[in-house]
């Protein structure tokens, strides 16, 4: 299979994952200047005695991409936080647009009452008692007077109080947005630094193995090696026929995946919607034993829960397993594992 050359990996994430949407809050991006410094020194630093074999060329890789692979999580993480909060920009708006209506009736009752005091209301009751000389009247037309202004009064709090709901509300949203804009920013700037990371491991890997890549059999046993049937034989058999489809980070399908997205996908065609994260699809899921595991089933890997693949049975699993490595299947005890879940 031909690996990808520099520049690839931007131009198939922009092809197929779409976009970068709407997660936890991103962290600094001085962990990334991390990953490149790790990296960069692997990549510069001069053979003491001769050029490294592939396999120490693929054991550098493989310590780059550790670095790299939980910030590419957490990029993920982020999107589906700014997801939620466009719908509770959405809510927000929907409970601003009557309230605004409410202000306006509220604001012109308060005015056809003050009105109706200036044209002869409140003003004409007064002259009138001023005028009929009993003790009586003055009292009642006295009392009168002030349950009109009382219920000015009720009238104006009701109006004030409104005011300030939507003011409030308005300066959540005001709020949220600029925070949705700043995070967005910020998700540009990542993903510029990611795709640079990515080419650079795609350059390592060509120097390594050439144009072929030496990624070997990517099904070297049947997948899945026994067929559960029901909802999770639907499930490894749909990630299954992903292998080969190329690794693109931020995506979920049909033509690209990383490693959540894969499995976010797999599980979406039995009507089972996973987070695009690993550490989040953890969460989402029932722990259970490695003794319980059948084809479908989520295989976690690592202690900061960056990466996940599907069981496929007989010690196997089917992964996205990095840039410039496609969907394939892999031993399950390849990488340390942290734990195993079930979705539904």
């Amino acid at each position: 299979m031909t690996i990808p050359v520099a520049g690839h990996a931007r131009w198939v994430r922009r092809r197929h994952s779409g976009r970068l949407a709407g997660g936890v809050i991103p962290r600094p991006v001085a962990i990334i200047a991390v990953a490149a410094a790790t990296l960069g020194a692997l990549v510069l630093a001069p053979a003491a005695h001769a050029d490294p074999t592939p396999q120490e060329i693929e054991a550098q890789i493989d310590e780059a991409w550790r670095e790299l692979e939980p910030i590419i999580e957490e990029h993920n993480a982020t999107r589906i936080e700014l997801e939620q909060r466009r719908e509770e920009v959405a809510e927000l708006s929907e409970k601003i647009e009557p309230l605004a209506l409410k202000v306006d009736l509220a604001m012109a009752e308060a005015s056809d009452i003050a009105v109706q005091a200036f044209r002869g209301g409140q003003l004409s009751a007064f002259n009138a008692l001023l005028r009929s000389g009993s003790p009586y009247t003055f009292a009642e037309q006295l009392a009168a007077l002030d349950r009109i202004a009382k219920s000015q009064q009720a009238e104006i709090a009701e109006v004030a109080e409104a005011k300030d709901e939507l003011e409030a509300e308005k300066a959540e949203l005001d709020a949220l947005i600029a925070q949705l804009e700043e995070e967005e920013a910020k998700l540009a700037q990542r993903a510029d630094e990611i795709d640079a990371e990515i080419e650079r491991l795609q350059e390592l890997r060509i120097e390594a193995y050439g144009e072929t890549g030496g990624l070997g059999d990517l099904r070297p046993v049947p997948c899945p090696t026994t067929y559960p049937g029901g909802t999770a034989g639907e499930v490894i058999s749909f990630a299954c026929s992903q292998i080969g489809k190329p690794y693109v980070w931020g995506a979920a399908g049909p033509d690209a995946y990383d490693c959540s997205g894969l499995t976010k996908a797999a599980w979406a065609q039995v009507g089972v919607y996973l987070p695009h994260n690993a550490a989040q699809q953890r969460s989402a899921v029932r722990y259970i034993d490695r003794s319980e595991l059948r084809p479908g089933d989520l295989v976690f890997y690592y202690s900061g829960l960056s990466h996940v693949g599907l069981y496929a049975g007989d010690g196997w699993i089917v992964h996205a397993p990095q840039a410039g490595v496609p969907i394939r299947m892999s031993p399950i005890d390849q990488s340390p594992i942290h734990s195993y879940g079930r979705p539904g």
